[in-house]
């Protein structure tokens, strides 16, 4: 499912591209989304490194035994940032 979808949906408006153009409100939302991806992003590059597979340590986290996924990493980030 698309950002475009899932805002859809949420926002209970038909989907903008049906439409010219995107409602204001649509239009924030995505560029919310895409700003907090690539804010993601760059807090992943600069603070993980990959151990295996199986997923990744934060340089503060180096010495536990388990490594974390991508979704506990953003949970991490989630706090780190107040979010």
């Amino acid at each position: 499912m698309t950002l475009n979808e899932r805002f859809h949906q949420w926002l209970r408006t038909e989907p903008f591209n049906n439409r010219e153009r995107p409602t204001l409100r649509e239009a924030q939302c995505v560029v919310i989304a895409d700003e907090f991806a690539i804010e993601f992003v760059e807090w992943f590059a600069d603070n993980t490194l990959r151990v295996d597979l199986d997923g990744y340590k934060t340089f503060g986290d180096a010495d536990e035994t388990e490594p974390h996924t991508i979704k506990q990493l953003l949970e991490i980030y989630k706090i780190e940032k107040g979010l």
